[in-house]
């Protein structure tokens, strides 16, 4: 029930006093930690207070896994069909007016994140508007998994369609690409790569 940290004392580097009785995972933004004991229902957090490092107000009860953008967490509980959000409130950290109930898998991009209700064919998205955190005119229906880069969004789907959102440059304009036949899906900062069973591939971004 103990842990180490070393780095920049004010991004998570110290952890001292930091109680890791319990702790089941760890999860980070760019600039702080959350320590979750799953089993207890508690959490704990450090680092910048600004970007995740203060939890203090969160329920961590009934939590079955965390996400993280890199200034914000959102804690899923599936089961109940509830998340709790914190951290820098433009990239993630405020989820107040989000309907988490269906929620499958929720996926991020550096300052946004979506929630996806796989049986429901629906999905939503939160945070900043430049990272991908707007995809009302987005069409989940089919939706079998989601990638993302620093600021967009790829969701394939069934049938060899997809859909892209998010920053323009980097990624979120596929209407152009011909994804069909990806078996993978890569990226960097800025640009996707998807890889096809046939041996071609195609980039973009």
């Amino acid at each position: 029930g103990q842990a180490v940290c070393w780095g920049d004392q004010y991004f998570g580097g110290n952890c001292l006093g930091v109680n890791f009785s319990g702790v089941t995972d760890i999860f980070s933004t760019e600039e702080a930690f959350v320590a979750l004991k799953r089993d207890l229902g508690q959490a704990v957090c450090w680092g910048n207070p600004a970007r995740g490092g203060d939890c203090s107000g969160v329920d961590f009860g009934s939590v079955t896994d965390v996400f993280n953008t890199e200034a914000s967490f959102v804690a899923l509980k599936k089961g109940l069909g509830q998340a709790v959000c914190w951290g820098d409130q433009d990239l993630g950290g405020n989820c107040s007016s989000v309907d988490f109930s269906g929620v499958t898998d929720i996926y991020s991009s550096s300052g946004a994140f979506v929630a996806l209700k796989k049986g429901l064919g629906q999905g939503v998205c939160w945070g900043g508007l430049n990272y991908g955190g707007n995809c009302s005119d987005v069409d989940f229906h089919g939706v079998t998994d989601i990638f993302s880069t620093s600021a967009a969004f790829l969701a394939l789907k069934d049938l060899g369609q997809s859909v892209c959102w998010g920053y323009l440059d980097a990624g979120g304009d596929c209407s152009g690409v011909n994804i069909s036949g990806a078996t993978n899906v890569f990226s960097n900062d800025d640009a996707f790569v998807a890889l096809k069973g046939s041996g071609q591939a195609v980039c973009w971004g």
